[in-house]
């Protein structure tokens, strides 16, 4: 983990000046606590807080496995309500009000994290908050936020020294922090009524958020933003309307920017009878609520039962041991043979940079596996997509025989440009692998040329060369009289039926010819493929592919046909 920046000071009111270098300091040899749920809260005043704190109920007592991360300095005499807590940045405590800073009240983030913790036993809940009061979106944008400052009005400036003038570098610093002990599992963002909501201002929210995702690297996929309504008072309770409501339109339309989004609804929510902006402590708690509800439709709700409960005093307590790095090697139980099919998402195992490399974090298609390669599933199986130049695969193989070797892949593709080349053992081997530019949906075999291999256990490599190139499979045939096993002449095949035969615990009704046939499942799940020379070889190599007994389907990859076969085993 990257060592934090420091900040250049604290506030004059801790009365001494420290570095995070110190407050912030790394944990070795163990891993995050996935019960341990944090997430960024963020914003304008809504956010920050202006519901009224009751200290009896918010601050008399801890909230039950709920801490926030300091982003500020205080002494308790400073924070409003009558709280004796002290808080000093970049520590954990019990996330009392008000969180964002000293002279703040209730915010939606308190009754947010009440209610996560309630919807989800077994769960501790962390917030890093970061808000202030009248501030436009240009805060939070590291392009932006130091001309905005400059020239922002005084009180602005006031509230901003609290995070150093760099909200956005406080987030990063905080959220690196939190992610050594827990995992970040979402923003919650109430903000827009000092700004327009039109789609530059939709852009720049995004850009809030995704410079933050980047920076701490993390996945979008998986990290989720919910948004709040401005208030939408008709009743008229505030006393002069809701000036900002138009604008919920507009926040509305962020989901069009976010991957998981989720829009935490103002209505029925009233005023603080004082202004026509900001929320009464009953609005504020409902709103918090409502964030919570959407957030649970967004995130992975599992529960790690293995995992130690949260040292509420200090989380770094509580943290995992780091798992023992994957062991490079195949991804089965054996090297893939050769001649055979290597299908693209039985990469090795190993990790990143070892097995694979691939440029964008997670993976888009979210099948099959739970790293950063990009699997998805047409109707016809796994295939490896959303390719791009310079990313790469490894798998082991081992070759049956000295010999000359065919190389075909079967692959899609909108462009005619996308392509790929492979290596043995850091050579290179055959032709560039294009596609044909058909279209995604549209999978054709492609020749790769030809390649005189030798026999024994090896490293293959597929490299990216242009963009956008979607793999289901790379195929070596043997080469007649190579060396390599003699094919089986279909014409020495003892079945009598050519239509319906039986081999072994096999029954297969498949034509008496040479072909690739793709296996499925009753539900269509895709089993694997195999390559026949005849009836009685797609016979055993069905046999030798299927470990459970049932009824499959078998579809012709160069053709239309389905056929299906039984296993009794």
């Amino acid at each position: 983990m990257d060592v934090l920046k420091s900040f250049s000071k604290f506030l004059a009111v801790a009365g001494c000046a420290a570095g995070l270098s110190a407050v912030f300091a790394t944990y070795a040899s163990a891993a995050p606590n996935p019960n341990f749920h944090i997430y960024f809260a963020y914003g304008q005043s809504n956010m920050a807080g202006n519901g009224e704190i009751v200290p009896s109920v918010d601050q008399a007592k801890d909230p039950k496995n709920f801490l926030m991360l300091a982003s500020h300095n205080a002494n308790a005499g400073q924070r409003s309500g009558q709280t004796s807590q002290s808080i000093k940045v970049g520590e954990w405590y019990p996330a009392i009000p008000p969180m964002f800073h000293p002279t703040e009240n209730l915010s939606p983030a308190d009754y947010f994290g009440r209610a996560m913790v309630d919807s989800l036993p077994g769960v501790t809940v962390g917030i890093i908050p970061v808000a202030i009061g009248a501030v436009s979106i240009d805060a939070f944008v590291p392009s932006k936020y130091q001309a905005y400052f400059n020239s922002a009005a005084n009180y602005i400036q006031g509230w901003a020294k609290d995070y150093d003038m760099n909200p956005h570098q406080r987030m990063v610093d905080l959220g690196k922090k939190a992610m050594e002990v827990g995992v970040i599992k979402g923003f919650i963002f109430h903000q827009g009524e000092s700004d327009g909501t039109d789609d530059n201002w939709r852009n720049r929210v995004y850009d809030s958020y995704k410079s933050i995702v980047d920076e701490l690297g993390l996945d979008e996929n998986e990290v989720a933003f919910v948004a709040g309504e401005m208030m939408n008072d008709p009743t008229g309770n505030s006393g002069q309307g809701s000036c900002s409501s138009s604008k919920n339109g507009g926040v509305a339309q962020l989901s069009g920017k976010f991957k998981k989004f989720g829009l935490a609804s103002s209505s029925g929510l009233h005023g603080n009878g004082r202004d026509p902006y900001h929320f009464n402590r009953d609005g504020v708690i409902e709103l918090g609520k409502r964030y919570c509800s959407e957030m649970l439709k967004l995130i992975d709700k599992t529960i790690d039962p293995s995992a130690p409960a949260v040292d509420l005093v200090d989380p770094s307590n509580s943290t995992v041991p780091d798992a023992p790095p994957e062991e490079y090697g195949p991804y089965g139980d054996a090297p893939i043979a050769i001649p055979g099919t290597v299908e693209a998402e039985n990469y090795n195992k190993g990790g990143a940079e070892v097995a694979y490399h691939d440029g964008n974090k997670g993976n888009e298609g979210g099948k099959f596996r739970k790293d950063d390669v990009d699997i998805y599933q047409p109707n016809m199986g796994m295939v490896v997509g959303y390719s791009q130049t310079g990313d790469w695969m490894k798998y082991t193989v081992n070759v049956a025989a000295d010999g000359e070797y065919e190389i075909s892949a079967l692959v899609a593709g909108e462009n005619g440009t996308g392509s790929f080349v492979l290596y043995m053992d850091d050579v290179r081997i055959g032709d560039e692998i294009v596609n044909d530019g058909s279209g995604l949906s549209s999978y054709t075999v492609v020749s790769g040329g030809k390649a005189t291999l030798k026999a024994g256990e090896h490293e293959l490599k597929l490299e990216i060369t242009n963009d956008w190139i979607d793999i289901d499979y790379v195929e070596f045939k043997a080469v007649s009289g190579s060396g390599t096993d003699t094919p089986v002449d279909p014409s020495t095949d003892p079945s009598t039926d050519p239509s319906t035969t039986k081999f072994a615990n096999v029954r297969l009704d498949v034509q008496n010819e040479a072909t690739d046939y793709a296996v499925f499942d009753l539900v269509g799940n895709f089993v694997g493929r195999i390559n026949a020379l005849g009836a009685q070889d797609a016979k055993q190599k069905t046999a030798d592919l299927v470990r459970n007994g049932g009824l499959y389907f078998v579809k012709s990859v160069n053709g239309s046909a389905f056929y299906k076969f039984s296993v009794t085993k």
